[in-house]
């Protein structure tokens, strides 16, 4: 049996839903209501993996690294004492390293690898809706300071997919670590010319003056700070991909940006 935390997750809920229209055999694990199981990283007493072989470790959210590495430590120490044989998580790309949250991942990938049971890590890029949203229009123009730099952000529905070929036999993928940026990198320079909108980046001190006057918690404006000094120092492109190798036809993930921005403009 397959245990999928996170399961009321926008990624998570994806992979549940094909799964079981597949007939793959997966429990879900989540705080919200609805989840085969009660599963509360910050409830230790929560994290409940009995009879599941491998365990989908969705990455615990937004939160400062000292939380997420305490919650990714709680979780691959239980399924360890409660005889997961597997362990698949889902982490960062490589080209995401300058990012302000790739701390607790690459963290986690070490933690999972001397663990003793088997592993997958899924290295998922930026997901193209979230650069969308970000790059959403303000009074007709995408202000946020991308700078030029190309992003290889990927479709959500891409991910999903890729973890549903390791989910479908585990032990085939035990051991490796997929990088899964996007296939065709772009800069919001082309999407905003793709949705016929003005790219006027502001600078980055209008940016945190804005990041800052929003109700957001303190950790998240300097993560969101990161992704923007990222993109723009050109650090968000990746030239290796393990997408196609598990996803034949992957999305567009521009147009995905595309449909995101306008959406999130609305």
């Amino acid at each position: 049996m397959i245990l999928i935390t996170g399961a009321s997750g926008q990624l998570a809920s994806q992979i549940v839903a094909q799964a079981r229209q597949r007939g793959i055999g997966v429990l879900t694990g989540s705080r919200a209501a609805g989840a085969d199981r009660n599963i509360d990283f910050d409830r230790p007493d929560t994290l409940d993996f009995a009879g599941a072989e491998t365990v989908l470790l969705i990455s615990a959210g937004s939160a400062e690294d000292d939380c997420i590495m305490r919650r990714h430590g709680a979780v691959l120490g239980a399924a360890r004492a409660q005889g997961v044989k597997h362990v698949v998580y889902t982490s960062l790309t490589c080209a995401s390293d300058h990012l302000g949250f790739a701390l607790a991942h690459r963290w986690t990938e070490r933690e999972l690898q001397k663990s003793g049971m088997a592993w997958t890590i899924l290295r998922n890029g930026l997901y193209a809706e979230l650069i969308g949203s970000l790059a959403a229009p303000r009074d007709g123009v995408i202000s946020t300071p991308f700078g030029e730099g190309r992003i290889s952000a990927v479709a959500r529905a891409d991910l999903a997919e890729a973890a549903l070929a390791v989910l479908g036999d585990p032990a085939r993928h035990a051991g490796r670590c997929y990088e899964l940026s996007g296939i065709s990198a772009f800069s919001i320079a082309h999407l905003a010319q793709s949705i016929a909108i003005p790219y006027l980046p502001s600078s980055f001190e209008e940016e945190r003056a804005r990041l800052s006057a929003l109700p957001l918690f303190p950790f998240q404006p300097p993560m969101l700070m990161s992704i923007s000094s990222a993109a723009a120092a050109g650090f968000l492109e990746s030239d290796e991909t393990d997408l196609a190798a598990l996803v034949p036809t992957p999305l567009d993930a521009l147009e995905i940006a595309c449909a995101a921005a306008q959406q999130a403009a609305q």
